[in-house]
């Protein structure tokens, strides 16, 4: 295991930082999961307009989802979501980053 990989499941156990989920692959059986979210605001440019939008981003181990694709379903604190648009690995292929809308 490497010092980034032995960082990243430090930081998922860490209660402050992640929590459980449930995540259910489309067709699939559930799957508990540890996920970190993330509720940032997006400003998109439009012309000379600018967009204003709540999104809900959730990163996941790829140990413990290796394949996640869009329609794929999490259940976290009691709300469903669906994974909207593709996944995205980060550099060191640890992490899926998805963005997520409400079931």
């Amino acid at each position: 295991m490497t010092a980034v990989a032995a960082a990243l499941d430090a930081l998922f156990a860490d209660a402050n930082i992640a929590r459980d989920a449930v995540y259910i692959a489309e067709g699939g059986s559930p799957k508990l999961v540890r996920v970190a979210l993330r509720r940032a605001d997006e400003i998109t440019g439009f012309g000379e307009v600018r967009l204003w939008s709540e999104t809900t981003r959730l990163d996941l181990r790829v140990a413990e989802v290796p394949t996640p694709r869009p329609g794929d379903r999490i259940e976290l604190d009691g709300e469903d979501f669906l994974i909207h648009g593709e996944p995205v690995r980060d550099r060191e292929r640890l992490v899926w980053t998805v963005d997520l809308r409400p079931a």
